[in-house]
Order: C-alpha cells, then sequence, then structure tokens
C-alpha cells in the first residue's frame, strides 16, 4: 500500500515542505496518499542546482553513471511488487498491466546503462581535397546540459524513465514534473537515485501545478525540453519553449489492417488487448480497426465475444482487464463521443454504457469518417471497425489521419509488409500484431500531429548530446 504521504525531491534529497496534492485512488475515488507540490521558488532552486551540476554530471565517468543506473536497476527489482500496487492504486491500471509497466521500467534502466559505456563517436576522413592534405578529425558526443522533463499519467513509471534513465547516461541533469495525478511512481525512483552518488543537484523530481510550471518550458537554463502527453499542450510548449531542442511524445489514433489471409483468432487476440489494455489510455492503443471484406463478419462476431468476456472492475483484482479511466471526466468526455457517433449513424456492438469513472469496452462500426471518435484520440476503451476491400485504399485510410505515431499490419505477404513500411505516414509499422507493440530499445516516436523526435535509450541519448568536432593539422 502507499505510504500516507510522499516528498518531492529537489537537489537530489527529499523534502516535505507540505501535503497539498491529494492523490486518489482511481477506483474508489479515495485520497490513497498526499504528495509535496513545489512553488515557483522551488523550481528555480532545482534548475540553479541543475545548471550547477552540469560540469560534475558530464565529467562523472561513465562506469559511475552506469554504476547508478544498475543500483537502480536492483532496486526496482527489489520493489516490484510495491511498485505495481503504487500503479494499480494511483493510475487504476488493472494489476497485470502494472506488473507490466514495471518490468518494462526495469527494462529501460537496465538498457541505459549498458548504453551509458556505448556513447562514442567517430574518426572522420578530411583529406577530402587537396587544400584538407594533412588534416584528420573526430567528434565526440558531449551531454548538452540540464533537461527539461514532463511526463504523462498513462504510464507514469516506464515514461519517466525513458526520460530519466538516457539523462543519467548521457550525463545530464535533469528537473522532472510528474503527472499530477499519478506522481508516486516518479517519487519512488527520486528515493532510488537519492540513495546514489549522484552529484548535488544532478536531478529534481517536483510535482506542480500547471500555473507554476512555466519555468519547465521558457527558463533558458534549461538546454533541452522533452514532453510526453497531449498534442494540444506539446505543440503549445514547443512554441514557447526558445531556442532549446524540444522532443514531443504527443497523441495517436492508431490503426490496424486485418488483411485477408490473417489466422483470425490470433489476430482477434492481439487486437483484444492492443484496444483495451489499461482501458485504452495509451498513445498507440488501436483505435481504428480495418478488416477485409473477405473476414469482416467472421472477425466481428469473434471481437465483439471476445470484447464482451473482459472483466471490468477493482484494478486490484487478478481478473480485472478493463479497470477505470484515470478520471470521471475523460470517461464522460468520451462516452459523448461514442453517443455523438450513435447519433450520426454509428452502430454500438457492444458497450456503450458509463458508471463514473467505469466506461464499458465499447466496439463501434459505421462510424462516420468525421466523428471525433475517429479522428481525435479516444484515449479509452473504445475501438472502431470497418472494412475494405482494396489493401491500397487500407493504406490510404491509415494515412487519413492528423496523427501518425505506429501501425499494425496483419498480412502475410511480405510485398503487402514492404508496401505497408514504404507508405505510411508514421513513426513505426509493426507487422503481423498490434500498433501497441513496444520495446525499450526501439525508435519510437511520431510524425505529423503525434509530435518530433524519438524515444528508446540509445535514440533519447542522441536528443540529449551534442556533436563535438576535433580536426588535427599535421604540418
Amino acid at each position: 500500500m502507499l505510504q500516507a504521504q510522499y516528498p518531492y525531491y529537489l537537489a537530489n534529497k527529499a523534502e516535505q515542505p507540505n501535503t497539498d496534492l491529494d492523490v486518489t485512488d482511481k477506483y474508489t475515488g479515495e485520497v490513497a496518499t498526499r504528495v509535496a507540490m513545489a512553488d515557483t521558488a522551488a523550481i528555480n532552486r532545482a534548475i540553479d542546482a541543475a545548471t550547477a551540476a552540469s560540469e560534475p554530471m558530464a565529467q562523472m565517468p561513465a562506469y559511475e553513471r552506469q554504476a547508478v543506473l544498475n543500483h537502480c536497476v536492483r532496486r526496482f527489482e527489489e520493489r516490484f511488487e510495491e511498485l505495481a500496487m503504487a500503479l494499480c492504486i494511483e493510475a487504476g491500471k488493472p494489476i497485470k498491466d502494472a506488473r507490466g509497466e514495471v518490468s518494462r521500467l526495469i527494462d529501460t534502466f537496465r538498457i541505459a546503462a549498458e548504453e551509458a559505456v556505448r556513447i562514442g563517436g567517430e574518426v572522420m576522413e578530411l583529406e577530402i581535397a587537396p587544400r584538407a592534405k594533412g588534416y584528420s578529425g573526430m567528434y565526440k558526443r558531449v551531454p548538452i546540459g540540464p533537461c527539461s522533463f514532463i511526463s504523462p499519467f498513462n504510464f507514469p513509471l516506464n515514461l519517466a524513465a525513458h526520460k530519466i534513465a538516457p539523462a543519467i547516461a548521457a550525463g545530464c541533469p535533469f528537473v522532472l514534473k510528474p503527472a499530477s495525478r499519478t506522481p508516486i511512481g516518479a517519487l519512488v525512483i527520486g528515493e532510488v537515485l537519492a540513495e546514489t552518488n549522484l552529484p548535488p543537484g544532478a536531478f529534481s523530481i517536483l510535482p506542480c501545478h500547471r500555473d507554476g510550471a512555466d519555468l519547465f518550458t521558457v527558463d533558458d537554463r534549461f538546454k533541452l525540453l522533452s514532453f510526453t502527453g497531449s498534442p494540444d499542450v506539446g505543440w503549445d510548449l514547443k512554441a514557447r519553449a526558445g531556442k532549446k531542442p524540444v522532443v514531443l511524445e504527443l497523441g495517436g489514433n492508431a490503426a490496424c489492417i486485418v488483411d485477408h489471409d490473417t489466422d483470425l483468432d490470433d489476430a482477434v487476440e492481439r487486437i483484444i488487448f492492443g484496444a483495451f489494455y489499461q482501458s485504452g489510455q495509451s498513445c498507440i492503443g488501436v483505435q481504428r480497426i480495418m478488416v477485409h471484406d473477405s473476414l469482416y463478419e467472421a472477425f466481428k462476431q469473434r471481437f465483439i465475444t471476445a470484447t464482451k468476456a473482459l472483466v471490468m472492475g477493482d484494478p486490484k483484482d487478478e481478473k480485472t482487464f478493463v479497470g477505470p479511466m484515470i478520471s470521471e471526466s475523460e470517461a464522460r468526455r468520451l462516452d459523448d463521443w461514442i453517443q455523438q457517433a450513435q447519433a450520426a449513424g454509428s452502430t454500438i456492438l457492444c458497450g456503450g454504457h458509463r458508471d463514473g469513472a467505469m466506461l464499458d469496452a465499447t466496439v463501434l462500426e459505421n462510424v462516420p469518417s468525421d466523428c471525433d471518435i475517429n479522428t481525435k484520440e479516444a484515449f479509452g476503451p473504445v475501438a472502431v471497425l470497418s472494412s475494405f476491400s482494396d489493401f491500397d485504399q487500407a493504406l490510404d485510410a491509415v494515412n487519413n489521419s492528423d496523427f501518425g505515431l505506429q501501425a499494425g499490419i496483419f498480412t502475410r505477404d511480405i510485398y503487402k509488409a514492404q508496401k505497408a513500411w514504404n507508405t505510411l505516414d508514421v513513426g513505426g509499422v509493426v507487422i503481423g500484431d498490434v500498433p501497441s507493440w513496444r520495446v525499450d530499445n526501439m525508435p519510437y516516436g511520431g510524425v505529423k500531429d503525434s509530435g518530433v523526435g524519438r524515444e528508446g535509450v540509445r535514440f533519447a541519448i542522441e536528443d540529449m548530446t551534442e556533436l563535438r568536432m576535433m580536426v588535427i593539422r599535421t604540418p
């Protein structure tokens, strides 16, 4: 269970100036714990400390940064069930999904520990013309400096880890603002980091209100901003971030194509997972399902049957597959989209009922192309079925979106797989599985309104470092 209260971490140290942030159990709605909130003065102190820590972090040997990350791996393994239950309570995440996220947290730090000693450079051939005779060159990667991180509520452990772990590997101090609805996971990471020998000021983890968080975006002492969250907020932050590079991991309305040669049972099993795991609150959750005409009716019946069989309820129950959404207001918003689609002529094949923050796993068909449930990010347990006869038209339909994060293609035709990879305007194409599949070393991110830049530890390290060239002249 959760502690009665949690401090924040400022310049590596726990501080408890208040208990102003109530964190609720998302299933019961009751206050589960209280957390310290940072004000503008505390954020300023954290940025000052990170700035002062830039040189010590840059000079910290790679093996020492690796040791810090390996310490985190060991401690997360020791605290595995505690972390999973914290996720279950603060995010309403079914306990099986919560354990899966803790496993990914551990994976992410383990990968970062490996990458910490691989950050290299290259010797370059510069004698490309007579004027360059006697010149040689080489470059290396150096830390970019203090980083500003803002992480979301839906993966409060692993998406914070995808910022924190690469920063430590690269030698960058950071200040992290975790989501106010789900701050506990990030604070436990802070508790573990405080056990290490990171230089003073190397990290701060500060829950705070949005109106006090402007410094995370506009302060020029930060040399990079990395934000994961909603598109509207992300693009606004980028517009206000000034000269610093900005990495955005934003939303999606991911599509899945089921071609005529697909194993139906396998596709249904995987797409059920992709559409409804952790109550659909994933930016790569399956939202749009396009099935070949020859399989459509059979797929639809199996999919509806499987959806109705999903267990809803208390996320602490081992049998629960669909728990609450993050808040009643979010469940109400998505329920309104479902009702709007129905009023526009859509058919609700199953689900479509809400009780507080609990929204039934819902499947729709015949949804007009301009409905919110088609064009926007649902971010909840809703999937839209449609059929196609021509594979190229299905690819066009996937691309007919403001988003471009990942897409899933169920086909056994290597030429169609290659065409999808070449044609789809997305950050990743997953063949034979759902777009919701991800491991933590792959480059992950999107195009269009889905963001800019890539996560995946090695690729995040590239964003958090700069190339520094040295040219040598031999007279």
